[in-house]
């Protein structure tokens, strides 16, 4: 079974975080950019199926492991079942929940594996506990958090563009990053922090990871929710032409309707 390959190579808890990593990313892109191939590979007609994120941040849909006691601890088993019976959302998010479980189980499985002790086990979760958990990013809560955050002077500097491009590109308009006036340098870089601040926060909907000033990021004008460009195949080029971007899971959404 593919799902418990490619980390047991793993010795320090940085190693196993990276493990936790890619198969979190890898589940988040089956619940969000994939995910309506990941919903009609759920077909309650089939048998009991499980959603594995893979190592190097894929995922696959397929039945659980023969062996007992499995390799690795195993995922919610007959995820499929309950696809007709709830609301898409409901469902999606009962799968993300179950998946953030399955990656804790996996990591401190490894961790148990490799004589971990307690300051490595602490490393570890603190690692971590600073992404933002699967059923966060499916449901959207890590982008209400983030607004909860944001303060009423920080919210007043949202920019107006769709996309943001990398740093060396700065000096153009974007939703990121407004233009500052010389003149009002100290007013300026408070707010600059302020925004800073704001953006550390942000996450994007296709692999959670957070926002970096270096790479090029596009804003969903129907659900309002960050991505990374390589994340969602748009480039800078490709997204001057686009006049509204709808992500993915969007674009699904309405095809289905």
């Amino acid at each position: 079974m593919e799902g418990g390959g490619g980390a047991h190579s793993s010795r320090t808890a940085e190693e196993v975080f990276r493990d936790f990593r890619g198969r979190r990313a890898g589940m988040i892109k089956a619940l969000t950019t994939d995910v309506e191939k990941f919903y009609q590979l759920c077909d309650p007609e089939k048998e009991n199926l499980c959603l594995y994120g893979l190592p190097n941040e894929t995922w696959e849909v397929t039945l659980p492991a023969e062996e007992v006691p499995p390799e690795l601890p195993e995922p919610a088993l007959g995820i499929n079942f309950a696809r007709d019976g709830m609301e898409e959302k409901d469902w999606l998010a009962l799968v993300a929940v179950h998946s953030d479980a399955w990656l804790l189980a996996v990591a401190f499985y490894f961790g148990a594996r490799f004589g971990f002790d307690k300051e490595s086990r602490r490393r570890l979760f603190n690692m971590i506990n600073n992404l933002p958990t699967i059923f966060e990013v499916v449901t959207g809560t890590s982008k209400k958090q983030s607004k909860e955050k944001t303060s009423n002077s920080s919210s007043k500097n949202k920019p107006n563009s769709k996309m943001t491009r990398p740093a060396e590109s700065q000096t153009r308009a974007s939703k990121m990053h407004s233009p500052k006036e010389d003149e009002d340098s100290g007013a300026d870089e408070e707010e600059e922090e302020e925004e800073e601040e704001d953006h550390e926060n942000t996450l994007c909907g296709a692999c959670g990871d957070n926002y970096a000033t270096d790479e090029f990021w596009i804003c969903c004008d129907m659900c309002e929710r960050w991505f990374h460009g390589k994340c969602v195949r748009i480039t800078p080029a490709r997204a001057e032409h686009i006049k509204q971007y709808k992500c993915p899971s969007c674009s699904n959404k309405r095809a289905r309707v």
